[in-house]
């Protein structure tokens, strides 16, 4: 039996304004996959996660989230979105942060129910932050204040996580950490994460979609031996690979 699609996308364009971002995207993602997106800066990343959120709407071809249309299926969806705000004179809880994704999740308007906080207080067990419930949201470090947005996006309990550059800002043990965490998700819900760092990726997904106005899929073991001519198929020509296994002056 073949495993059901989690994501497709057909025949898709997307541009602004008389200028494309993407250009004939077909792909599909199956239930249960870790997919990374990769790609050069203005390739594209964003705007195919954004497309398959249903943010934006194509302008020629199809996506389909779990065979419907993405905003159809929100709340099966969770979203850690790349840029989130926080400013010290709002004061905000940990607790309200993650309640947030309760919202949209077919509640009715009023006080947050006692399922919703069981569910805020489930996620933030999920991501190791169960003690930081009543903390100012700000007061958090940066590796802690990305897991609970991870929280955040799993507060709904989902069947998908899309997460946009979930290690951006975070020192490397923090990113080592959320990488723990996403790999433990992954074993009750599909993963599709954008990345600029391909080191990680290639550690943590199974297989990796290279954006770069047009969308190849590679499966992560052909990029364990990254050449520079696969470098120039991501990221496009003049990039140069840093050799940190070599000491300066050995040959």
């Amino acid at each position: 039996m073949a495993t059901p699609i989690a994501v497709s996308m057909r025949d898709v364009d997307f541009g602004y304004q008389e200028t494309l971002v993407l250009e004939d995207v077909t792909l599909s993602i199956a239930e249960g996959d870790f997919v990374g997106i990769v790609g050069p800066n203005a390739g594209g990343k964003t705007t195919l996660l954004k497309l398959m959120l249903g943010l934006l709407e194509p302008l020629r071809g199809q996506v389909r989230v779990f065979g419907e249309p993405p905003e159809r299926v929100s709340g099966r969806i969770g979203y850690l979105p790349q840029d989130w705000a926080c400013t010290p004179a709002f004061p905000v809880s940990t607790m309200d942060v993650v309640l947030m994704g309760r919202l949209g999740t077919g509640r009715s308007l009023g006080p947050y129910s006692r399922e919703d906080r069981e569910a805020a207080r489930w996620a933030l067990e999920q991501v190791g932050l169960d003690g930081t419930s009543r903390r100012n949201f700000c007061d958090l470090s940066g590796g802690q204040r990305q897991r609970a947005l991870v929280a955040r996006a799993i507060a709904a309990r989902p069947d998908i996580l899309m997460l946009d550059e979930p290690m951006s800002g975070v020192d490397a043990a923090a990113a080592h950490e959320l990488q723990e965490l996403l790999e433990e998700l992954h074993q009750s819900m599909t993963v599709i994460m954008v990345s600029h760092d391909l080191g990680m990726v290639t550690r943590t997904v199974e297989s990796v979609l290279c954006v770069n106005r047009q969308v190849v899929r590679h499966p992560t073991s052909d990029l364990t031996d990254v050449s520079g001519e696969l470098l120039a198929d991501l990221y496009g020509e003049g990039i140069r690979l840093v050799r940190h296994d070599l000491a300066q002056g050995d040959e």
